[in-house]
């Protein structure tokens, strides 16, 4: 992968690890702000390194999208533990970027429990039922319907058709790293496309509605192996401007996650 969502430009900097975003985070919404996946994994890293131990996972992953992330200048991250334990953690990170008065401030957080492992294989099990293989899924070519934004880091392959009934379903593969020159974790994979449920999921035609969520929450129960994440999501919508989206995470081997997230639902002006 030669082009990545972030570049880490000083490790050391009082308020956190400082980036830069490239403009594969610019969001579909609006090219001044980022699409809620690259921020979501930017956050999975924080919570991940925080004081990493081989014997833990993240088990519960709560996204807040605290407002629009800017597209444009400097990002900092910074975690913490919040309850240390030998076998339960709770951990916790923080994105900035500078307000209207230039100082920085939050503007996505999260938070996650990680877990101590220990072998329970003899008693894998999940209810889901798999995603049809990728060589069923169909690409749209939704590139070339965009300017160069987080629809171009992704290769996006459909299984069902855009706004029918039933669940959307989609198998989606980031083309681009995480922070340039790092090698993407799988937990970071799974979030640098979790974020699209919402879109695969919506019943609503974009030219009418927005439809922005304001949340992430996955609970993972395997962590995803290969490059692939399957998405199966739909999204029920309330008579007075909210929404939820609920859905499955996969990859090739079977479910990995359940997700769910709260939807702001509006009109889009004139219509």
């Amino acid at each position: 992968m030669s082009d990545s969502y972030y570049e880490l430009v000083d490790a050391a900097d009082p308020l956190g690890e400082r980036f830069r975003a490239g403009d594969l985070v610019r969001s579909t919404w609006s090219a001044a702000i980022q699409q809620g996946a690259p921020v979501s994994a930017l956050l999975a890293r924080g919570l991940e390194r925080c004081q990493a131990r081989d014997d833990t996972r993240l088990s519960r992953v709560l996204i807040d999208l605290l407002g629009g992330v800017p597209a444009e200048g400097d990002l900092w991250l910074r975690s913490r533990i919040e309850r240390a334990g030998k076998q339960i953690e709770l951990v916790s990170a923080e994105l900035l970027a500078p307000g209207r008065d230039g100082e920085p401030r939050a503007v996505a957080q999260a938070s996650g429990w990680r877990l101590k492992t220990v072998d329970t294989s003899p008693v894998v099990r999940t209810s889901e039922p798999p995603l049809r293989p990728l060589a069923e899924a169909k690409s749209r070519d939704m590139k070339k319907d965009w300017d160069r934004n987080y629809v171009h880091s992704v290769d996006w392959r459909w299984l069902t058709e855009p706004l029918r009934e039933g669940p959307g379903e989609s198998w989606i593969r980031p083309e681009v790293d995480l922070v340039k020159g790092e090698t993407m974790t799988p937990i970071e994979r799974l979030f640098a496309v979790a974020d699209d449920a919402n879109g695969i999921g919506t019943k609503l035609d974009i030219r009418k509605w927005s439809f922005m969520n304001t949340d992430l929450v996955v609970h993972m129960h395997r962590i995803p192996d290969g490059e692939w994440i399957g998405v199966r999501a739909e999204t029920s919508y309330g008579p007075d401007g909210i929404g939820t989206t609920a859905g499955t995470l996969f990859d090739e081997h079977g479910a990995v996650a359940a997700i769910q997230q709260s939807v702001l639902v509006r009109p889009m002006p004139g219509r």
